[in-house]
């Protein structure tokens, strides 16, 4: 201790002899320049992007910048834009467009027949499982005529007022406990029926943010996520301001990597992410070893069950044991689960559980000074349809727990026979140990977008995956009708054979685009020719004949 003192004495004794002749006000700016200067450098050198990610992006604006690389990128995206419109002309061909209010109003009759027309436009056979997810239930006239004389009733009903609608605010509590209690949750879970899994997933996001502000004064939030998450995380991290570190994925698992999340922890973390199963693969995260994390150093946890909730709840009673993953694991203490998924609701409706009030509070947003009073919503929306909570609640009590526990057994075995098949073809591969229902297929041999543009002029429409490259196909109720997986398998088996005789080394047709926009490394260009994309989803014809104000 004598040594350190003596020490800690010639170290003082030399500063105040090197600064002696310094007046205060310079030790004052020198002092505040060094330690704005040292966390500068820490924020530039530990930002969640990598020092050579930034690098690469800078050097990319720079190179886009010169005249004739920018003519180049300007003409190649207005290429893309006129692919998409000649895209729409062909989709719409004949296509009558109503651009202008009617002057009179249209009968009843018209009105269906104008509906059903819209309604038929589309080249992928869904209805008989051409399509992979999408659409998750096997039409049932029963259920059917229910729901449309539920929604009949309940369209126009908001559960915003209590007062006037408590029975719409009544099924939604109800669906909520019923969902807490399949995925194991306590007397305090709870939670809010949203709009779909992303809004599920962006308010949880919010609930932890404002959580760790509440309670550990986090201010800068930062949430670690698996790269196989929902881009519904970055969804949440841009719309509410919050740092998202992505982590590394084992090449053969495709789970997440454990030792690479417990090192992107930090003091401002506010909730580390699970998927069970994730999107891309339909792989599972390691849910219990993230839980550990979450107690270790006191962090929320986020499972995401969006995709294959309604059938994880239900895979044990249909003789498919799972580890744990849910609210059975002490340190989750959220789940999104997508009940117009495998619940078979109808689109619109979804799921976001708490293990506690304490972090459901959280999620709330409530203003208290505005002139119209006082105002509280549980969610994004405020208004929200009463509509698609009554058919939540009617389709989980049309179906029951032994209805389920069916509905999965199908779909389960439907998936893993369809694994089982391809992983005999030799030229295939699959990723992982699928989960559930998605099963994701890769090639060594040739490139996959060649089998997914194969199969699509077979007639049926597949998922393309990036990073590696891959494609998938989601199981739903609809492949379980007979003939339809082994028409897949079928498929898939003489596609493969064909493109062997000639293997590509790049996508062609409708595939190209997909297999372009993966090897661009600037991103950015990526994601203007997306953003072009989205805007060719409100494509109307420019001229004014197509329209009908009668």
């Amino acid at each position: 201790m004598n040594h350190f003192q003596s020490g800690l004495d010639t170290v003082k004794f030399c500063i105040n002899n090197k600064l002696s002749h310094r007046q205060p006000w310079e030790i004052v700016l020198m002092s505040s320049t060094t330690v704005l200067t040292v966390t500068w450098l820490w924020d530039f050198i530990f930002k969640d992007e990598s020092l050579y990610g930034r690098l690469q992006r800078f050097v990319f604006s720079m190179v886009k910048k010169i005249p004739a690389v920018r003519r180049k990128i300007e003409s190649e995206l207005e290429t893309m834009r006129t692919s998409f419109n000649d895209s729409n002309l062909k989709r719409f061909k004949g296509q009558t467009f109503i651009v202008e209010l009617p002057t009179e109003s249209k009968s009843p009759d018209e009105v269906l027949s104008m509906f059903y027309a819209n309604m038929k436009l589309g080249e992928y056979d869904w209805k008989n499982g051409f399509v992979s997810g999408t659409v998750y239930y096997k039409e049932n006239e029963d259920i059917m005529n229910t729901l449309t004389e539920i929604s009949r009733v309940s369209s126009y009903s908001n559960p915003l007022h209590i007062d006037v609608f408590p029975g719409v605010c009544k099924m939604e509590a109800e669906v909520i406990k019923m969902c807490t209690k399949l995925f194991h949750g306590g007397p305090k879970a709870c939670g809010s029926i949203t709009t779909g899994g992303t809004e599920s997933i962006m308010m949880a996001c919010k609930a932890y943010r404002d959580y760790g502000a509440a309670t550990h004064n986090i201010s800068r939030p930062h949430m670690v996520v698996p790269i196989t998450a929902h881009p519904a995380f970055d969804k949440a991290a841009s719309y509410f301001r919050m740092r998202i570190k992505h982590v590394r994925c084992d090449p053969h698992t495709t789970a997440v990597d454990l030792r690479a999340m417990e090192r992107a922890i930090t003091s401002n973390t506010c909730m580390l992410v699970a998927s069970a199963p994730n999107y891309p693969y339909g792989t599972c995260d390691d849910v219990a070893a993230i839980a550990e994390l979450g107690l270790k150093y006191n962090i929320p946890v986020h499972v995401d069950c969006c995709l294959g909730g309604f059938l994880t709840a239900f895979m044990p009673a249909a003789g498919f044991p799972l580890q744990p993953f849910d609210f059975a694991l002490p340190g989750v203490t959220s789940i999104s689960a997508d009940t117009h998924k495998y619940g078979f609701a109808p689109k619109g409706s979804s799921v976001v559980m708490y293990s506690d009030p304490k972090y459901h509070k959280h999620q709330f947003c409530v203003t208290t000074e505005w002139p119209g009073g006082v105002y509280g919503s549980p969610s994004v929306c405020g208004s929200r349809s009463g509509g698609t909570i009554a058919s939540c609640w009617a389709v989980l009590m049309l179906y029951g727990f032994d209805g389920y526990v069916k509905s999965t057994k199908r779909i389960i075995e439907t998936s893993r026979y369809i694994e089982s098949e391809l992983r005999k073809i030799d030229e295939i591969f699959i990723f992982g140990k699928p989960m559930t229902s998605v099963v994701a297929l890769g090639s060594n041999s040739f490139h996959i977008y060649s089998l997914s543009e194969s199969l699509s002029e077979k007639g049926w429409n597949l998922n393309p995956l990036q990073f590696p490259v891959g494609v998938h196909l989601c199981v739903t109720d609809m492949h379980t009708k007979e003939g339809i997986a082994d028409r897949f398998i079928t498929d898939v088996r003489e596609s493969v054979t064909e493109i062997m005789k000639n293997p590509p080394t790049k996508p062609m047709g409708k595939m190209a685009v997909y297999g372009m926009a993966q090897s661009i490394p600037d991103r950015s260009i990526v994601d203007d020719a997306t953003r072009l994309f989205i805007s060719s989803m409100y494509y109307t014809p420019h001229n004014d004949t197509s329209h009908d104000n009668n």
